[in-house]
């Protein structure tokens, strides 16, 4: 009985805010980490130069997290239209934000490691990691199970990834870019 009054307790403490505006989290977790994850093992194939890598992955990621931004806040307008109260410009925040971490998460290695395979690799983990611990966080908070949501958005990053990283050698083949 202990043991249930301590884990209630932990969920009061998960601040209110961050659950009621999860959806914004995830949208920009899961869109950085899909989009990301591919982009940057494609650019791994076709540019073969991690700082070039780090670079065009976090211009995209820059570019990516603003459009995600002004879409989740859109989409919360909209929402509040039909009176389902998210703070729009809150719901903008949340969601670019978490983009941009992501973003500065995982371009990391290829700023660090001059190996881009050795990068790409480390990237994907990370990838597995942040999906695992947003997972954890939002099944503990919502009290869900944890493994097949974290199942099916890793599945669907590396998917994501494995498609990207073909385009990559597909790309570079088609367009005869030698770096």
């Amino acid at each position: 009985m202990d043991e249930q009054k301590h884990e209630s307790e932990l969920l009061s403490l998960i601040k209110e805010e961050r659950i009621e505006y999860a959806s914004s989290l995830v949208l920009g977790l899961n869109d950085a980490l899909v989009e990301l994850t591919g982009a940057l093992a494609g650019y791994t194939l076709a540019l073969q130069n991690s700082r070039l890598i780090a670079m065009a992955g976090f211009i995209t990621g820059i570019a990516a997290s603003m459009s995600m931004a002004v879409s989740a806040y859109l989409s919360a307008r909209e929402e509040a239209d039909i009176n389902i109260s998210k703070n729009p410009i809150k719901s903008a925040v949340y969601t670019g934000v978490a983009y941009i971490i992501t973003v500065l998460i995982l371009i990391s290695p290829y700023l660090i490691l001059d190996n881009i395979y050795t990068s790409v690799t480390i990237m994907m983990a990370m990838s597995i990691l942040i999906i695992l611990g947003y997972n954890f966080y939002i099944t503990t908070a919502k009290n869900l199970k944890l493994w097949k949501r974290f199942i099916e958005m890793a599945l669907i990053s590396l998917t994501v990834a494995f498609i990207s990283f073909m385009v990559g050698i597909f790309a570079k083949s088609i367009f005869g870019v030698e770096i």
